[in-house]
């Protein structure tokens, strides 16, 4: 059973770690859950609890081929990895981006078992000061507020292609 990272969280519960593909701490690129064969989609080290953060995909990332996941936690103990099954996991992302002059808005959306989960990379240079929201938010279901968990540092990101590659959420 999947447990969502905001309840686990919230009640303090502990999840027996997750072997993945990256679970080798030598495989993986410095600073991310993605192993050194994958694409680095988004990742970045979180402000709380210290955890990193990465959407890591196949080299050959298409409609048709590759895979995309989500992994939260420690190199040592990836606590949420989404979806497990690799194959078609295109179809269980959306992706949206907005762009214009002094507003960048990318995010990735997904949901488990009611959860909704938003990977988000945010520029407003029209509010003053500019604000940048960069990391993922999680809503629990029928909870009104998300819990948000912040980008300690600026992530490492490559979007490229996933407007041909993920269903459109807008």
């Amino acid at each position: 059973m999947v447990v969502a990272v905001a309840a686990m969280l919230m009640s303090g519960a502990r999840v027996a770690p997750l072997l993945t593909s990256a679970a080798q701490t030598s495989d993986l690129q410095p600073n991310t859950l993605c192993a050194k064969g994958e694409r680095i989609i988004f990742s970045c080290p979180i402000k709380r609890p210290a955890k990193i953060v990465s959407v890591c995909a196949a080299k050959d990332l298409a409609n048709d081929r590759g895979y995309l996941q989500y992994r939260f936690g420690l190199p040592d103990k990836v606590e949420l990895e989404f979806p497990k099954e690799r194959a078609g996991s295109q179809q269980k992302f959306q992706y949206s981006h907005y762009f214009r002059a002094q507003v960048d808005q990318t995010e990735i959306t997904f949901s488990i078992n009611g959860y909704e989960y938003q990977v988000t990379d945010d520029y407003n240079g029209e509010e003053k000061p500019a604000q940048t929201i960069q990391g993922v938010m999680v809503t629990a279901p029928g909870k009104p507020k998300e819990v948000s968990f912040a980008c300690r540092t600026k992530p490492k990101a490559d979007y490229s292609d996933l407007q041909s590659v993920l269903p459109n959420s807008q």
